[in-house]
């Protein structure tokens, strides 16, 4: 890895068995995977529900040709990812693997892992066992190919959930590809990465969305870059932030549940007149916002 934060992420050599690659869902996230593998020469084909976005997906350079049919796009490829709305990812893994060679790969970007990894082994293992999910942690408030990167995912941590019961073979060649985008893998169960999820990715996006609703409208004239910092995620897409919502229900509510104790324990130090405990709160948070900051250098 370079020490340069504003070079590109130095790329392992190209594995022998990564020639073409699909893309279902050339938005942000899939547009930045297309993007970043080209620069291996990888041969990246782009599948788009319509004709304008395929045209998108081709002049913004995330892929080199876009398919509006999805078994033309998938067919010849070494490995598909699947990068569409985490309600929709397990029955496009069986359409995918319906078309795809037999040593074909199948992943995908999902931000909740457990509910797809369970309705993919719900399709059975033959195709179950192609599938190795993934999550990489590059996401952004905006939408749309015309924002991908091809260092959107340079140095940042992909998530890997194979399951319970991986195919090492698959599993390998996850670890290889995600490695291509220039991210860095790391595994875990699928319920971990739930758990974990909730914490630092769902529960802040609805913290957001709860401070920017719930501001009353004549105060917006005001509003500063701090609001517009803590509000910023907010901006996200809601149809995609209610399924995941959906998807990994149980956990956001644990994390919900917490933080209503946490902020009941903030009130009471706020309303007490005495501020050294207040005091020592906010360097306890600080310290921890510091921590995971220098963490991710």
């Amino acid at each position: 890895m370079t020490s340069n934060r504003f070079a590109m992420t130095e790329l392992p050599e190209k594995p022998l068995w990564l020639q073409r690659a699909a893309i279902v869902g050339v938005g942000l996230l899939g547009g930045s995977v297309g993007m970043s593998l080209r620069r291996s020469g990888v041969h990246v084909v782009g599948y788009a529900r319509t004709e304008s976005g395929c045209r998108s997906a081709v002049q913004q350079g995330a892929v080199d040709e876009a398919f509006c049919d999805l078994a033309t796009a998938c067919r010849q490829a070494d490995v598909v990812v699947i990068a569409s709305p985490v309600d929709r990812i397990a029955s496009l893994v069986d359409a995918c693997a319906a078309t795809m060679a037999d040593d074909a790969m199948i992943t995908d970007v999902g931000s909740t892992k457990a509910k797809i990894v369970a309705g993919v082994a719900d399709l059975g293992a033959t195709v179950a066992r192609r599938f190795v999910a993934a999550h990489p942690i590059a996401g952004s408030e905006k939408t749309g190919v015309a924002n991908a990167s091809r260092t959107l995912l340079d140095g940042k941590a992909v998530i890997l959930t194979p399951g319970h019961s991986p195919d090492p073979g698959f599993l390998q060649r996850a670890r290889e590809f995600w490695r291509q985008t220039g991210g860095e893998v790391i595994e875990m169960t699928p319920e971990e990465h739930d758990r974990r999820l909730a914490a630092v990715s769902h529960l802040p996006h609805l913290m957001a969305s709860l401070l920017a609703g719930s501001t009353e409208p004549e105060s917006l004239p005001l509003v500063g870059s701090g609001w517009k910092d803590m509000t910023r995620v907010a901006s996200g897409d809601p149809a995609m932030w209610t399924a995941i919502c959906d998807h990994n229900r149980d956990a956001i509510l644990d994390q919900i549940d917490q933080f209503r104790g946490a902020l009941d324990r903030l009130r009471a130090l706020v309303a007490a007149e005495e501020t050294g405990e207040l005091r020592q709160w906010l360097e306890a948070a600080k310290a921890r916002k510091d921590q995971a900051v220098a963490a991710r250098r």
